[in-house]
C-alpha cells in the first residue's frame, strides 16, 4: 500500500468512532424528523412540537442528543431558546438521508 493511502486508512479509522457516534444520534426517527424540520429555519422547541406533534419532554430530550453530538446549536434570545442546524453540511446529510430511503422502498 501506498504511503499516501496507508495515512488515509490511518485517518479514517481514527474518525469511524466519531461517525459511529453521530450515525446513531441520526439512527432515531424522532430526531430526523426535528433536523428536517430545523433544514429551513431555526425554531424553538413549541414550534417543533406544534410542528411535529410530539410531546414537549421528548423533544427535548432528543434536541438535547442532538446538540451532545454537536448536529444542532442553541441561541438564546431573551426567554426563548432557539435550535437551529450547526453545520449546513448536516442538511445535506439529512436530505440525502431521506433520498435515499425514499428510493429503497
Amino acid at each position: 500500500m501506498p504511503p499516501e493511502e496507508k495515512d488515509k486508512s490511518i485517518e479514517l479509522n481514527g474518525s469511524l468512532g466519531v461517525v459511529a457516534f453521530v450515525g446513531k444520534s441520526l439512527s432515531d426517527e424522532n430526531r430526523l424528523r426535528i433536523l428536517l424540520s430545523l433544514c429551513n429555519c431555526r425554531k424553538t422547541v413549541s414550534q417543533i412540537v406544534d410542528e411535529l406533534g410530539l410531546s414537549q419532554p421528548l423533544v427535548s430530550h432528543h434536541l438535547k442528543e442532538l446538540r451532545h453530538c454537536l448536529l444542532v446549536k442553541v441561541e438564546r434570545k431573551g426567554l426563548f431558546v432557539h435550535y437551529e442546524i450547526a453545520d449546513e453540511r448536516i442538511i445535506d446529510i439529512v436530505r440525502q438521508l431521506a433520498h435515499l430511503a425514499t428510493d429503497l422502498l
